[in-house]
C-alpha cells in the first residue's frame, strides 16, 4: 500500500514543477485533476469545435487526413473514427527493455499535463482517464527504444493510447496484465479515441520530459553526494582545506562554484585548526572540485529551465484554439530543448565520475595517500600480503567511468531524415534522455565505490593514536555509513555492499547539503 507523504500533485491551468513529477514517479502524493465547471467547459470547448468542423468537412491534419508525410492523403469522413486506433496500432514496433515503473509514472504525467492546457482538442474524459491510470497505477509497458524525438515520441507513447483504450498489456498490482482485463476488473469501458484523441496523447514530448525530470532529481543529489565524498577524501587523504577558501572564490565568482566550496568548508570545518600539510596544493581531483561541481551546479538552473518550461507546454500537433476557432499547424513535438539540456547533462554528470574516478586512484595507492595501506587494505602486517582490499573496486570503478565517458557523445546531432524525409530533421531527444540515465547509474555507481573507500580511509586514518577528530558533519556520515558498511579488515566481496550503497543513493538516504 503506497504511502503518501506529501500534498496532493493537481494537474490543470496551474504549472508542475519537477519534484511534483517526482513525487508521482515515487508514489509519494497523491493527485487530483482540476474539476470546476469552467476549466472543464474550456477542455469540452477544444473537442465541441473539432467536431464542429468534421460537420462543415474542414481539413485538419491527422483528423480528415492521414498521418506524417501522408498529410496529403484525405479520409473521407466514414473513415474518420478509424483513423485514431490506426494511428496506436501501426506504432506498436518499439523494442528495447521497458521503461520502469517510476519512469512509466513519469511519462503518464508529463503527458497528462500537456494535455490540461486545453488546446489538443481532447475530450475530458480522456483526462480522467489518463488521470485514473496514475491514480491507480496502471502502467502501460512501454518499450523504451524506437523514438527519434520529433513528431514527438510517438512509438513510446502509442502504447499509452492502446492501454487507454482497452489494448496491449499493463502492469498493475505488480503483474504483467492484459489493458483490456484490468478494464474489466475495475469496471470501466475501454476509450473510444476520439478524432485527434490519438494524435493528442502520441504526437508530444512525454517520453523524454519524465524522464528529464527523474535525471535531472538524480543530477541533484549526485552533486550534493560527490562534494560530501570530496570532503570525505580531504580528510581520508590528508588534504589542504583552504583550498575552499571563501575569499578564494570571490575572486572567480560563478554562483554554483562558491556553492559547492561552502559546502567543502561547512562539511571540513574550515575554520579550526588543520594537521600539517603534506602538499601546498593538492592535486587537480582535491583542489579543483568546486571547479568540476561547479559546472553542474551552475547548470541546473537553466537545465530546470528547459525541462519545466517544456513539461508545462502543450507540445502537439496540431493546436486546437477553440476561442478563435483556428487549427494552428505547428511543429511544438520537437524536442530539442530536452535533447540539449539531456546531452549536457550526461555530460556534467559524466566529469563528476571522472572526478570521482581520480579521487579513488589517489585513496588506493601507496604514492599518493599519504601514509595509507596500500588499497586501503585494513588487514594486519602478518596478512597483508594475501588482501587486496580495493583493488577490484578500483578496477571496476574504472570501468564505469570510461563507459560513463564513452556514453557522452551527445545524441541530438545525429538527427535522421525518416518518415519519407517527411521527419527530415528530428531531435532524438528521447536518445539524449536514456543515455543520461544510463550515464547517472554508471556514476552512481563510481560514487558508491568512493563512497565506501573514503569511509575505509577515513577509519584508517582514526586508527593512528594522535588522529584529529573528524569535522561534526563528516563524523555523523561516518557513523551512519559504518552502521551498513564495516572497515574491511580481511577481504570480503563487496557486490553486496555496493548494491546496498545504490539503494541508498537511489533513495537519497543521507541528508546532505539542500
Amino acid at each position: 500500500m503506497t504511502t503518501h507523504l506529501l500534498e496532493p500533485v493537481t494537474f490543470g491551468e496551474l504549472p508542475l514543477r519537477i519534484e511534483d513529477v517526482l513525487a508521482l514517479a515515487n508514489r509519494q502524493a497523491p493527485t487530483r485533476l482540476q474539476d470546476d465547471a469552467g476549466y472543464r467547459q474550456r477542455i469540452a470547448k477544444g473537442a465541441q469545435f473539432l467536431d464542429s468542423l468534421l460537420d462543415k468537412e474542414g481539413v485538419i491534419y491527422g483528423v480528415t487526413t492521414g498521418y506524417g508525410d501522408s498529410c496529403v492523403v484525405a479520409v473521407p469522413l466514414q473513415h474518420v473514427e478509424a483513423l485514431p486506433r490506426h494511428l496506436y496500432t501501426f506504432h506498436g514496433c518499439g523494442l528495447g527493455k521497458l521503461l520502469d515503473a517510476q519512469a512509466t509514472r513519469a511519462v503518464l504525467a508529463a503527458r497528462l499535463q500537456s494535455l490540461c492546457h486545453g488546446v489538443s482538442g481532447v475530450r475530458v474524459e480522456l483526462l480522467e482517464r489518463l488521470h485514473a491510470f496514475l491514480e491507480h497505477d496502471i502502467l502501460p509497458l512501454i518499450p523504451e527504444e524506437g523514438s527519434v524525438g520529433a513528431s514527438g515520441d510517438l512509438t513510446p507513447l502509442s502504447y499509452v493510447a492502446a492501454t487507454l483504450s482497452g489494448e496491449r498489456e499493463v502492469l498493475f498490482r505488480g503483474e504483467r496484465r492484459l489493458a483490456a482485463d484490468v478494464h474489466r476488473e475495475l469496471g470501466w469501458t475501454p476509450l473510444v479515441l476520439r478524432p485527434k484523441e490519438a494524435l493528442a496523447l502520441m504526437n508530444g514530448t512525454a517520453v523524454m520530459t519524465g524522464l528529464a525530470c527523474l535525471a535531472f532529481a538524480r543530477a541533484d543529489y549526485l552533486l550534493q553526494l560527490a562534494t560530501r565524498i570530496t570532503a570525505l577524501n580531504v580528510v581520508a587523504l590528508q588534504g589542504n582545506p583552504e583550498h575552499f577558501d571563501e575569499r578564494l572564490f570571490a575572486a572567480k565568482p560563478h554562483p554554483g562554484q562558491m556553492q559547492v566550496a561552502a559546502w567543502l568548508r561547512k562539511d571540513l570545518a574550515i575554520d579550526a585548526p588543520t594537521a600539517p600539510l603534506h602538499r601546498l596544493q593538492d592535486r587537480y581531483s582535491l583542489r579543483c572540485a568546486p571547479h568540476v561541481l561547479g559546472v553542474l551546479a551552475d547548470s541546473l538552473n537553466w537545465l530546470r529551465s528547459f525541462i519545466e518550461i517544456e513539461l508545462n507546454s502543450a507540445n502537439d500537433n496540431p493546436i486546437i484554439d477553440a476561442e478563435a476557432e483556428r487549427v494552428l499547424h505547428g511543429g511544438h513535438f520537437y524536442g530539442g530543448h530536452i535533447a540539449f539540456a539531456m546531452d549536457s547533462l550526461k555530460n556534467l554528470v559524466a566529469n563528476v565520475a571522472d572526478l570521482l574516478d581520480r579521487q579513488l586512484a589517489l585513496l588506493v595507492d601507496e604514492r599518493y595517500n599519504h601514509g595509507l595501506p596500500s588499497n586501503l587494505s585494513g588487514a594486519p602486517a602478518d596478512r597483508a600480503m594475501i588482501n587486496h582490499g580495493f583493488k577490484a573496486v578500483q578496477i571496476g570503478t574504472s570501468a564505469w567511468t570510461a563507459e560513463a565517458l564513452k556514453n557522452t557523445m551527445p545524441a541530438s546531432v545525429f538527427s535522421r531524415s525518416t518518415e519519407c524525409h517527411n521527419q527530415d530533421k528530428v531531435s532524438m531527444g528521447t536518445i539524449a534522455a536514456r543515455d543520461a540515465i544510463r550515464v547517472l547509474e554508471l556514476t552512481e555507481q563510481v560514487a558508491a565505490a568512493t563512497l565506501l573507500a573514503a569511509n575505509q580511509g577515513v577509519w584508517l586514518r582514526a586508527q593512528v593514536t594522535d588522529a584529529r577528530p573528524l569535522p561534526p558533519a563528516l563524523a555523523a556520515m561516518h557513523i551512519e555509513l559504518a552502521k551498513d558498511f564495516p572497515p574491511v579488515i580481511e577481504d570480503r566481496a563487496l557486490e553486496g555492499e555496493l548494491r546496498l550503497c545504490l539503494q541508498r543513493i537511489a533513495a537519497q538516504h543521507w541528508r546532505l547539503h539542500a
